[in-house]
């Protein structure tokens, strides 16, 4: 049961806050049962457990024989030397979670004896609203118990997809960088409804409730998206206008160009990764 887990963050910032904040404000751990570290930032893990009341430290200060689960969430760029740092103290019962974008699995396990158990892991940051859409997939010696744990864990923070790890690129490109997409498109939502007269808070509040309201409806899954654009498009209508100025300026190619960069940086990242050599 998580109830009995102990969770430790090895980086504390905004993905392991968001994280944090999932799981604490679900209430399926309790906070004392969270550590987070931060190796030079002392105000922000003062900040963290002021705020979710976890418990905060240093790497070299954390009790290793009773953690569950290691969640990486350091910068991507600063994960080998923590790595390193850590190598001698996690056993291969205990299981690593990366949240480390386009790092492959195979690359953290060069760090630790044959038998580690690895899982990938690709959360975004709504969940701090538990409504991430997170992905998991399984290193090569992480046992079917321990992937029903960390799923179980990550449903405290939204949906639980798990995927084959060749996927986890393009599912980067989707969810990953997702949520940013769509606070882009209300950015311009939110200027041409100041153009026409609401005030910020109006306008955003509008755009946020057509949002979620379209996504409720594809969740319903009785009509793919294309068919419910057509349902709600009448030939030389409002919504035919304003979809025939999204395609006159590449708003379609545009978000198609956007899951892709961002995929492509996620697989750019990982072969970086994955050609460098054996740790152990």
């Amino acid at each position: 049961m998580l109830k009995n887990k102990t969770v430790a963050f090895i980086g504390a910032g905004s993905m392991a806050e968001a994280m944090i904040a999932g799981i604490v404000n679900n209430g399926q751990l309790h906070p004392e049962n969270v550590i987070a570290t931060n190796h030079s930032n002392q105000e922000k893990r003062a900040a963290l457990q002021a705020k979710y009341g976890i418990r905060t430290m240093q790497n070299s200060e954390l009790p290793f024989d009773q953690i569950d689960f290691f969640i990486l969430a350091m910068k991507p760029k600063d994960a080998d030397a923590a790595l390193e740092s850590l190598q001698k103290h996690i056993q291969p019962h205990q299981v690593i979670l990366s949240v480390l974008a386009g790092i492959p699995t195979s690359h953290i396990e060069r760090f630790f004896e044959e038998g580690q158990q690895v899982i990938r892991v690709m959360p975004n940051t709504s969940a701090i609203a538990e409504e991430s859409a997170t992905a998991i997939s399984s290193g090569a010696w992480t046992n079917e118990d321990n992937m029903k744990d960390a799923a179980s864990l990550l449903r405290c923070i939204g949906s639980v997809y798990t995927i084959q790890e060749e996927q986890m690129d393009i599912f980067t490109g989707i969810a990953g960088s997702g949520p940013a997409y769509f606070y882009y498109l209300m950015e311009s939502i939110e200027k041409a409804g100041a153009e026409g007269g609401f005030d910020a808070e109006t306008v955003r509040a509008i755009a946020a409730q057509t949002m979620y309201g379209a996504a409720k409806m594809i969740m319903r899954q009785e009509d793919t998206p294309a068919e419910l654009r057509k349902k709600i498009t009448s030939p030389n209508g409002t919504t035919f206008a304003g979809l025939e100025a999204l395609e006159h300026f590449g708003g379609g190619e545009a978000i198609y160009q956007a899951v892709k960069g961002a995929a492509a940086r996620s697989e750019e990242i990982s072969n970086q990764f994955s050609k460098k050599p054996q740790h152990v």
